[in-house]
């Protein structure tokens, strides 16, 4: 769990931070809030010391980065697009609020996929964020400066959002813990939106105790979300024990099922062998293992880039030099040429390209074709994993079918690109919580050894049994985890 020294701690990370965001480093964030971290640090140090330490809330001194998605009060909130460089939020996204209240120091704004469109964050329209693993290869995305921050040590913990894999993809590209909660345990107030029915705002940190703190935090109903839950919120840290407390066979009892659609075919064979490895631990840990199929499953990429986009486009729409965002209005103009002149300006390609596709789907003569096919295909998704639910107490898969790829690789390939997201769209779809957990390395297809990430999924509203699976496995996995060499001297704890 968190440590509290908040100065020290805070100035460690933070000089890590600035070191990785020179041009030649991993360039985590955005916009880095180096004065106000250290008098917060300052100011909790000084209660700690004048006694008045009970006072403190659960992340007390804990040093957090937020993605560039969320709104943060006073402090210039982005969705890594031009279209909103000069926003400063006079308010702050619901989570963030939370967190204050919890007296989390906030270190700055994590980089991002231009409105978390993407899943590298090389779509950022401010710089390429790299992997601290290698920094040759993408840290993934949308929530890739989150998941980086993490593994680079500049850190305890970040958040970012989830709205087809966006946590748990970059998660197992930087080899951290990732939590994408149930659809409406944690409020999207405040989230600058991508697709309104998939977002999901949730925890990522080094290891399965930090992440459920922040959880714990962050969730609960919000009045001003329609959409969150009013499930009764349990302690997501209760129970967690160390491993020198756990029983010999923890896991005695627990259904696991293996989901066999994301074993197969385009996952590469270092993943494979990767989560292999981990169910077998799984099993010699108690739990019973079943192959499971969730019926239409493979359906969920064609499904979400058509709702998703579909979405966008009229979440978007919003950005017309008007209202909102970046505006070409310095000269008198027509009302279309306006339009074209903010939204050529402020919009990157892939931000266009999703508009255009959305826009399409939902005109007249396709949205029947498209919009309406894909809501039935998302229904056969979310029925698929109630079923398969039925059978056993959690599902497990690898959370990226590949390990992190080439700097380049993709971003150009908008196909290809959108194929990274099949193991992990069809939670968002079904609006079920995951998991994501480092299970091991990749040694067959990169000269150095890439983290893998395994996702544990389950039924709505069912984290704490999540977390405890994955928390009983990251205690007893030795082999599954490790730190980048690039940062093991670089302000890590």
């Amino acid at each position: 769990m968190f440590q509290r020294r908040p100065l020290q701690l805070a100035t460690r990370l933070l000089n890590a931070a600035q070191r990785h965001t020179r041009s030649a480093g991993v360039q985590s964030f955005i916009t880095v809030d180096d004065d106000q971290v250290r008098r917060s640090a300052a100011d909790i140090d000084e209660r700690i010391r004048a006694g008045d330490g009970s006072s403190l809330g659960p992340l007390a001194g804990v040093v957090m980065g937020i993605k560039d998605t969320l709104c943060t009060q006073g402090l210039r909130t982005t969705a890594g697009s031009r279209m909103l460089e000069n926003y400063t939020p006079p308010y702050d996204a619901t989570s963030v609020g939370r967190l204050r209240k919890a007296d989390m120091l906030l270190a700055g704004k994590c980089n991002c996929d231009a409105f978390a469109m993407g899943s590298t964050t090389e779509a950022s329209d401010y710089h390429v964020t790299r992997n601290p693993w290698d920094q040759n290869r993408v840290p993934g995305g949308s929530s890739g400066g989150s998941a980086a921050a993490v593994a680079a040590g500049q850190c305890i913990a970040t958040l970012g959002s989830d709205t087809g894999g966006s946590i748990r993809q970059p998660a197992s590209f930087c080899g951290v813990v990732g939590i994408k909660p149930t659809y409406g345990r944690v409020s999207r107030y405040g989230l600058i939106a991508y697709a309104s029915s998939l977002d999901c705002v949730g925890p990522l940190a080094r290891c399965v105790e930090d992440a459920a703190a922040v959880l714990n935090v962050i969730s609960g109903h919000d009045k001003a979300d329609a959409t969150s839950s009013t499930q009764d919120i349990p302690d997501f840290t209760q129970g967690l024990e160390p491993r020198e407390s756990l029983q010999s066979r923890p896991l005695q009892g627990v259904r696991i099922g293996v989901v066999q659609q994301m074993m197969g075919e385009g996952v590469a064979e270092g993943v494979t062998a990767a989560v292999d490895r981990a169910c077998r631990h799984l099993e010699s840990l108690g739990a019973e293992l079943l192959e499971v199929v969730v019926p239409s499953l493979e359906l969920g990429t064609p499904a979400y880039y058509v709702l998703a986009t579909s979405e966008a486009s009229s979440n978007l729409a919003r950005y017309d030099g008007i209202r909102y965002g970046l505006s070409s209005a310095g000269e008198k103009q027509e009302l279309k040429a306006l339009y074209r002149n903010t939204r050529g300006t402020g919009l990157n390609a892939e931000v266009k390209r999703r508009i255009l596709m959305g826009t399409h789907a939902l005109s007249a003569g396709f949205i029947d074709a498209y919009y309406k096919r894909a809501q039935q295909v998302r229904t056969l998704i979310r029925q698929g994993f109630h079923d398969a639910l039925q059978q056993v107490d959690v599902l497990i898969g690898p959370a990226a079918p590949t390990p992190a790829f080439e700097l380049g690789t993709v971003i150009n390939d908008p196909l290809t690109m959108y194929k990274n997201d099949v193991l992990t769209v069809g939670l968002n779809l079904a609006g079920l919580p995951a998991v994501a957990v480092p299970c091991g390395f990749d040694d067959k297809t990169a000269s150095n050894p890439l983290p893998v990430c395994v996702q544990i999924m389950g039924r709505a509203f069912d984290e704490a049994r999540l977390i405890k699976v994955a928390h009983v496995f990251e205690q007893t996995a030795d082999f599954a985890f490790g730190i980048p060499d690039s940062c093991s001297q670089n302000g890590r704890i």
